[in-house]
């Protein structure tokens, strides 16, 4: 199987995009990271939920993390809060790598191997040409481990 069979569509977020919905189509759909898109509409950066988690997390929490249980919970249901107002472009790593993206011919294999490679939640598939890359559709690991699995027709846990 090909990445372009392997491809679905995905929701996508701009680097200028409001970063509180962003984290809402993330908690709403349990989605393991968003695909962020420049400008141009081309894939820039995967934007995993776990740093979105880690904008909503205090500095001198991640510093010390016993003072989490200090924080009353008036103060936690307030957390969101370091969201407002913030763009997605924001809420980047300061050195977002690339994004993984595989060429629509790819096997299932050349996927996974670059997913592990880049520990990433997803794969873009593009069409790269010369005026820049056009986004087919993504392949999460979730999804991409149902094919192999499948494949290999191993069974389901009961």
């Amino acid at each position: 199987m090909r990445a372009r069979d392997l491809a679905v569509e995905y929701p996508t977020v701009s680097v200028d995009s409001d970063a509180m919905e962003a984290a809402r189509l993330m908690a709403e759909h349990k989605l393991p990271g968003l695909l962020v898109l420049d400008e141009r509409g081309e894939p820039k950066a995967i934007l995993p939920a776990s740093q979105m988690i880690k904008v909503l997390v205090p500095a001198y929490v991640i510093e010390d993390p016993t003072l989490a249980a200090v924080v009353d919970e008036k103060h936690a249901d307030r957390i969101c809060q370091a969201l407002a107002g913030r763009r997605v472009g924001e809420c980047l790593p300061s050195k977002a790598a690339p994004p993984p993206i595989a060429d629509p011919d790819d096997t299932a294999l050349e996927v996974a191997a670059l997913m592990a490679q880049v520990r990433s939640p997803l794969v873009a598939v593009a069409d790269k040409a010369k005026d820049g890359a056009r986004l087919l559709g993504v392949i999460t690991a979730a999804h991409l481990l149902h094919q192999l699995l499948g494949a290999s027709g191993a069974s389901s846990l009961k």
